[in-house]
């Protein structure tokens, strides 16, 4: 399926209406999408929505806006539709917008993401090379969809575009693992835990959200994700920048 599927930015009105009801389909009933007249005035000011289809159909969703600072977008929305889950199209979403910002002199990247979620690490950490040093406690309040059942906590992902890493990532080369002076363990699945046994699923958000606030307080920073065993590899960036990894 990916051989056919097109990366490109979303064109008109009718497709910014197509990716507000993409967004309920992906995330669930209740959820309030950024709907199309947003997009398209935020699109005209320099925003970049995306979307990844096969031919008419639309698989997956992004959506980045500039930010206060110059230079650094913030990437608001990531979205890929069950259907076409484990075909790599948001990494490959996230590799289009890498270029779509470069070639409009944009160097960094920040997104916010649910640090419990396995999948989102592995691929904002694991994959693309993103770093995080922020917690942002219930950070939406209570939500709907998918996101139901524990607080909204979040850690701010922080994409350096140009940073070697990060280009050696988008030519596809391995990179060493990140010397860690501490690892922070997550479930493998936090939504069927959380289906199983709610009350230890709202333990581990509380336990994990206390892990990176110490963590984040001491200096440390997200360097690395080893998805095999599902643990965040924390450490100083200075460390990062010195093993080259």
């Amino acid at each position: 399926m990916t051989s056919g599927v097109i990366l490109r930015e979303l064109n008109g009105v009718a497709e910014l209406q197509q990716a507000e009801r993409f967004q309920v389909e992906v995330w669930g009933e209740g959820e309030r999408p950024d709907n199309s007249d947003i997009m398209l005035a935020l699109q005209h000011e320099g925003a970049l929505v995306a979307g990844a289809f096969a031919g008419d159909r639309m698989l997956g969703f992004l959506f980045g806006f500039p930010s206060a600072t110059p230079g650094v977008q913030h990437s608001h929305r990531l979205a890929v539709s069950e259907q076409a889950r484990g075909l790599g199209l948001g990494a490959r979403l996230k590799w289009f917008q890498r270029d779509w910002c470069l070639a409009r002199g944009i160097t960094r990247v920040r997104w916010t993401y649910d640090p419990l979620r396995a999948i989102n690490a592995g691929l904002n950490i694991a994959v693309l090379g993103a770093t995080a040093r922020e917690y942002l406690p219930d950070y939406y309040g209570p939500m709907p969809g998918i996101n139901a059942g524990l607080p909204s906590d979040r850690v701010m992902a922080v994409w350096q575009l140009d940073a070697p890493r990060v280009v050696a990532r988008a030519a596809g080369q391995s990179l060493p693992t990140p010397f860690a002076s501490l690892e922070a363990e997550i479930p493998a699945d936090i939504d069927a835990l959380l289906l199983a046994d709610p009350e230890q699923a709202l333990a581990e958000r509380l336990r994990l959200r206390e892990s990176l606030q110490t963590a984040f307080a001491a200096g440390l920073s997200v360097l690395g994700f080893d998805r095999k065993r599902h643990r965040y590899l924390l450490g100083r960036i200075a460390n990062l920048v010195s093993t080259g990894g």
